[in-house]
């Protein structure tokens, strides 16, 4: 397979990227100075794109890639791929669903004792030398909150169970209620934060899910609520939730995700009641691995004519 040409978009990293090389004709897409006159004197070779959350295959890319039969995506988010597109031309679209979902859950149970036992603060105040002028100031209690999930997918249900195990009730909104769960549904995501004490936001960015947490669901969850971001930064309305923050409406946020990645609100920086981290959700050695080797694996697959391991189109 060393003759066929893959597209690398952008540094995701080196193990795959080391891996690429050695098995295909890798292109590094971030690399070239003049990336539309790269594209046009490979577009009848490339055959595969390798993607992830941050750049993916837009449409107007696959049009400029006549012979592409593949995507494979470096992330289980799809926001950044022209499904649609990638149909029409029967292009085959694979992400990595499953390997990163303990990663993600087990980060969003840390964003919420983070936010809610101000333990990064806490750090800040050991180094800093106040400790020896006075105890901290009181947190508050995880253990037996409410948590409400948009989305009860694999990694909704990943937080579900990991919450159970500190007394927390569990409830849910999806776009219908799921059979086989003892979790309270309920039909709007405004209801869900009413009912609610934690918010976390774990669903696929669509359309449809663009800012579904905007003001009014902010003001749902209220001044004592916290919110918790794991899936894409879009979902939230990030001016609103600045708002809120800055004026007492909502409790706290623990945020891995932004709406204009790698820019972040600075008017975040100084809330004691937010911690901020880079899209690190599925960050972890273990896992970087994994997810390379279900891309590599979906590759060879697919140009050996054997059946894909996580298809999506």
């Amino acid at each position: 397979m060393e003759s066929i040409a893959v597209l690398m978009m952008c540094p995701m990293n080196n193990y795959l990227e080391h891996e690429l090389e050695k098995r295909f004709k890798l292109f590094r897409y971030w690399t070239q100075p003049h990336q539309r006159e790269f594209l046009s004197q490979h577009a009848e070779s490339i055959r595969a794109v390798v993607g992830n959350a941050a750049a993916g295959a837009e449409a107007d890319l696959i049009d400029a890639l006549p012979k592409l039969e593949i995507v494979s995506s470096f992330s289980v988010g799809l926001d950044k791929i022209d499904l649609i597109k990638c149909k029409e031309k029967g292009i085959r679209v694979t992400n990595t669903p499953d390997v990163l979902t303990d990663d993600v859950a087990d980060l969003a149970i840390g964003l919420m004792l983070s936010v809610l036992r101000r333990i990064c603060v806490c750090d800040k105040y050991v180094r800093k030398g106040a400790w020896k002028f006075g105890d901290f100031k009181l947190t508050t209690r995880f253990s037996g909150k409410t948590v409400g999930i948009i989305g009860l997918g694999r990694i909704g249900l990943a937080i579900a169970k990991r919450a159970e195990g500190f007394d927390c009730p569990i409830s849910y909104y999806s776009r219908s209620e799921k059979p086989n769960t003892n979790y309270r549904y309920y039909g709007s995501v405004t209801e869900l934060a009413s009912n609610c004490d934690i918010l976390v936001v774990a669903c696929a960015l669509t359309p449809e899910t663009t800012h579904i947490v905007n003001r009014e669901v902010i003001d749902a969850l209220g001044p004592k609520g916290v919110l918790i971001n794991i899936g894409r930064g879009p979902h939230v309305d990030e001016p609103e939730l600045v708002s809120a923050l800055l004026e007492g409406r909502l409790g706290g946020a623990g945020l891995d995700v932004f709406e204009n990645e790698p820019e972040v609100p600075e008017e975040l920086f100084g809330l004691d009641n937010v911690v901020l981290l880079p899209h690190v959700g599925s960050g972890t050695i273990e896992t970087r691995k994994d997810m390379a080797d279900v891309v590599l694996g979906n590759l060879e697959a697919h140009f050996a004519n054997k059946p894909l391991l996580t298809p999506v189109v």
